[in-house]
């Protein structure tokens, strides 16, 4: 029976190269010569450490992140900003959450989204990835597509296709 997975994982070597990029521009960029910028990846809790001196730097380091990312091939939903930043001294600092895996209430949003959509498959939750099996591969090409246009603002990855 054919099936496949949907999960939401970040490559850690792609995040890591992503991380390199943004430091390589900082330290090029013409406005941030002399100022106080840190940009580090906490590899063991997939966080992303920032230290900077003013919003408009927050708001340039969130953008060259994103930018950056969206051309390695990583997802902007990959990067979850909601955090606020906090000050230590003269610095700011702010930790960007970078999402690994589905959680389960997000794994129960795509199930929920797949049932609604009437369509002839079976989706389960196991662990952080939500496996799909059905009888037509055509039909689970149609829940990709659904997936994909559903808005869900996560970034789902489709995985592991059996026939």
């Amino acid at each position: 029976m054919p099936s496949f997975d949907i999960s939401a994982k970040a490559d850690a070597q792609t995040l890591d190269n992503v991380i390199n990029i943004v430091k390589k521009e900082i330290a090029t960029r013409y406005d941030f010569k002399g100022a106080h910028i840190v940009v580090e990846l906490d590899k063991k809790n997939f966080m992303v450490n920032l230290e900077f001196e003013n919003d408009m730097q927050l708001r340039q380091l969130e953008d060259m992140l994103i930018t950056k990312a969206m051309r390695n091939g990583l997802e902007a939903s990959t990067f979850n900003f909601d955090k606020e930043y906090h000050t230590s001294g003269k610095v700011l600092k702010k930790q960007v959450t970078v999402i690994n895996g589905l959680s389960k209430d997000d794994a129960k949003k795509v199930v929920k989204l797949i049932k609604d959509s009437g369509l002839k498959v079976q989706p389960a939750i196991m662990d952080d990835i939500v496996r799909v099996t059905g009888k037509k591969i055509d039909d689970l090409q149609e829940v990709i597509q659904l997936c994909r246009k559903s808005g869900l603002n996560l970034p789902l990855q489709f995985v592991n296709m059996k026939n």
